[in-house]
């Protein structure tokens, strides 16, 4: 293999300098400049530069060593090239387990990282992982956990424990639903009972992972314990806690830990701790809050990363204040994405400028910026929200037909919510029955919504039938029927409906409100008397009820 350096760009012909430097220098092994220059190609992705030194490592002698090789098979796999990687691998006469582990994490399709596996005359843990980390990020199909589970048993039949990696792959299968629950707290006992430390090292992507998994699982409280018990905690164990209590609706605390985070232990947010934490900004509609989040970023220099600005534009736009989201998003001078522009084209939606979202989405078509089902959703809610009914199909229409985008539930409960919003009860209906999926959950309480606005009972009764037969175990939908019967006085089919509640033990949340009074903030559940100052408050809107009472007698 002949390769020619003369003509090549600015960047390899540095390079080639920094390989000729390692070349000649005194008392350097060979082999460690040949892997030095290869870790320079697998840093830059460059194929150009993974051909050069495979050249070299031919006429230097070294396509024989397995620390060589194994470094040239990982180079062609960061490029992207399959094949080279198993000519190489091919090529090798004598394979240790670490080139066939190189091989197996480099292949792009599934299958034949599987089959390559099962070739292997000699397996070690690392092999174990790097095929449970192709079954876990396998693109080409979804593998079935309980074949990952009988996977990992396997293993430890063969002899081979799992290790802190083999947990960590493992929990992101479980958490949610009972079953998987309780697969996750098996893998917690097993980390103890094997002293897999957590916070030890490398070890604290594992305490990450279980926090993860119980944050998911609605018990962050055990996630907390799972914190406090890590022996040493860094940025993405306090980022995993934050983005747990924010999950689980506990934003307040979520907030106060974020505080703690800095003030009591010394760790500086990273981007990720921030975008994490807006989300809590936006559940306490806390305006204030998300402009000392984006000060700290301007102070850190972290707003040129586009996810965090994407964050904030988000939240500017929820909290009330579409100014400064236009703004940043305007005159910040950070690489915008589509989820850049779906957020700002969601704000105007959001506070009813929709020729406004109408206008961003076609300058962003003119850009050369494909659009995505989030962006449609933005857009189509946008049209919604401002009655631009045929704008908004024109644009439905447009993006299947030239764009190649398949509709989603969430863009037909768009198009649903467009028509019923403007009485065409009917038109909305045939395109439900048009529709090319199965319609959910959000296409029927999107009917639902509009022939309540519109007093259209039948649409109504229809929609209500959908929506029980979809969620048997929402209660929402009951209690919504029930007072949907009740509001046209048919009590005995309301109280019927109530029933079927009561005997399938179904309740509805609370709902809840709050406020922040002198950076403390406040909550309030329907009911609710846990406040101490609840006597005082009830007492006010008591007097408030009467006045507004005594103000319409006054009118009439």
């Amino acid at each position: 293999m002949t390769i020619g350096f003369s003509a090549a760009p600015r960047p390899f012909r540095i390079a080639h300098k920094t390989f000729r430097y390692y070349a000649s220098a005194p008392g350097l092994d060979p082999p460690l400049c040949v892997l030095r220059f290869l870790q320079l190609s697998i840093d830059r992705q460059s194929l150009k530069l993974t051909e050069q030194s495979h050249g070299r490592v031919f006429r230097l002698g070294f396509d024989q060593n397995a620390v060589v090789a194994t470094k040239l098979i990982s180079a062609y796999s960061a490029c992207r090239d399959p094949v080279e990687a198993r000519v190489v691998f091919d090529s090798v006469r004598c394979k240790n387990v670490y080139i066939w582990n190189a091989m197996i994490n480099g292949c792009s399709e599934f299958i034949e990282s599987r089959k390559l596996f099962d070739e292997m005359p000699r397996r070690n843990i690392s092999s174990w992982n790097t095929l449970l980390g192709g079954f876990m990020n396998s693109e080409e199909e979804k593998v079935d956990s309980s074949i990952i589970w009988e996977f990992v048993k396997t293993m430890q039949i063969e002899g081979l424990k799992p290790d802190a990696y083999t947990v960590s792959s493992l929990l992101p299968l479980c958490g949610g639903d009972a079953g998987k629950w309780n697969r996750g707290r098996e893998v917690h006992c097993y980390t103890v009972k094997n002293g897999l430390e957590l916070g030890s090292g490398s070890d604290v992507h594992l305490g990450c992972c279980l926090i993860d998994m119980y944050s998911r699982s609605n018990k962050v409280n055990v996630a907390g314990l799972v914190f406090d018990h890590m022996k040493s905690r860094n940025v993405f164990a306090w980022t995993a806690l934050i983005n747990g209590y924010v999950q689980n609706g506990e934003s307040e605390k979520a907030l106060i830990l974020f505080r703690e985070m800095q003030m009591r232990d010394g760790t500086e947010p990273n981007r990720v701790s921030l975008v994490c934490l807006l989300p809590a900004c936006i559940s306490l509609a806390s305006l204030m809050g998300g402009k000392q989040i984006h000060g700290f970023a301007i102070r850190k220099e972290l707003t040129h990363e586009v996810s965090l600005c994407n964050a904030l534009i988000d939240m500017y736009a929820k909290c009330g204040s579409l100014t400064s989201a236009r703004r940043l998003f305007e005159d910040h001078p950070f690489c915008k994405d589509a989820v850049s522009w779906s957020s700002m084209i969601s704000g105007y939606g959001l506070h009813g400028k929709g020729q406004e979202a109408i206008y961003l989405y076609e300058k962003m078509l003119q850009l050369g910026i494909k659009p995505d089902v989030i962006v449609m959703v933005g857009v189509l809610s946008a049209c919604s929200r401002s009655g631009l009914v045929n704008e908004g199909l024109d644009i439905y229409n447009s993006v299947v037909r030239h764009h190649g985008i398949k509709p989603t539930l969430e863009m037909c409960a768009c198009v649903v919510d467009m028509l019923g919003r403007s009485g065409q009860l009917k038109q909305a209906l045939d395109f439900i029955k048009a529709m090319a999926v199965e319609p959910g959950p959000s296409v029927w309480g999107a009917l639902l919504s509009a022939s309540l606005l519109h007093g259209n009972s039948e649409i109504r009764d229809l929609a209500y039938e959908f929506l029980i037969r979809i969620e048997p175990e929402n209660a929402s939908n009951y209690v919504s029927l029930s007072n949907s019967y009740a509001s046209s006085q048919k009590w005995g089919v309301a109280a019927e409906v109530r029933t079927v509640m009561k005997e399938k033990q179904l309740r509805k949340l609370p709902g809840c409100s709050w406020i922040t009074v002198n950076k403390e903030t406040h909550s309030f559940y329907v009911a609710d008397k846990a406040h101490p100052c609840s006597d005082i408050i009830y007492g006010m809107l008591d007097e408030l009820v009467l006045m507004m009472k005594g103000y319409g007698n006054s009118r009439e």
